[in-house]
């Protein structure tokens, strides 16, 4: 079994690099801080809508705090080709998938099921609403696996027939980048991924 790691920013650069116009992405995103430096990366190359799918966050006063921060951001950038669009809280769904997973560590199936979940969705929709592309934000936290996440993007891609926009923002001080777009939006950074399974009080904001 080959384990090499497959460098998916480099890939990113290659799609990016191959356009001819400006398609149209849906990019699931988490929240404000992680699109923040991802917007600021794609707003050149594509026409992007940001989908708000994350059934996953707890307490509904947190997602509700973090979707109002992503919809805040968009208006703050006023963007050209920038739009948001919401979805469902369907957080009962969620549970239900990851029923039996709740002593996974963090970053192990429990969080894999979770990936597919939100992008499923995204996949959904970008294909029924006839995108170019669907991606995700997710790529620009050091604590998500890029590797994980980019199979899981493809195979939906695949399954969906919609092209996947292959991602590791994190890479070229990405993250970094994105904690100072934070600080210059005043945007709220939250201190745990999600669910309230993920809450890490000791490794700080995510």
């Amino acid at each position: 079994m080959n384990n090499e790691k497959v460098n998916y920013d480099k890939k990113c650069q290659e799609i990016i690099s191959s356009l001819e116009s400006r398609p149209k992405l849906l990019l699931h995103s988490c929240c404000g801080p992680c699109s923040s430096q991802v917007i600021s990366y794609l707003k050149d190359y594509f026409d992007i809508t940001i989908l708000y799918y994350n059934p996953n966050i707890e307490p509904l006063g947190e997602y509700e705090k973090r979707k109002q921060e992503q919809i805040r951001l968009i208006k703050e950038l006023n963007i050209p080709y920038l739009s948001f669009m919401d979805s469902e809280y369907n957080n009962d769904d969620y549970r239900r998938l990851i029923d039996g997973h709740e002593k996974d560590k963090e970053g192990g199936a429990r969080c894999h099921i979770c990936y597919e979940f939100r992008l499923n969705k995204c996949a959904e929709i970008a294909y029924n609403k006839k995108y170019d592309f669907f991606g995700t934000t997710l790529t620009v936290s050091p604590y998500k696996n890029a590797q994980v996440i980019n199979k899981i993007g493809e195979s939906l891609g695949e399954k969906h027939k919609i092209r996947w926009l292959y991602s590791d923002f994190k890479k070229n001080d990405g993250y970094k980048k994105s904690i100072e777009l934070s600080k210059k939006y005043n945007l709220y950074r939250q201190d745990y991924c999600g669910c309230l399974l993920s809450k890490r009080k000791d490794e700080g904001e995510v």
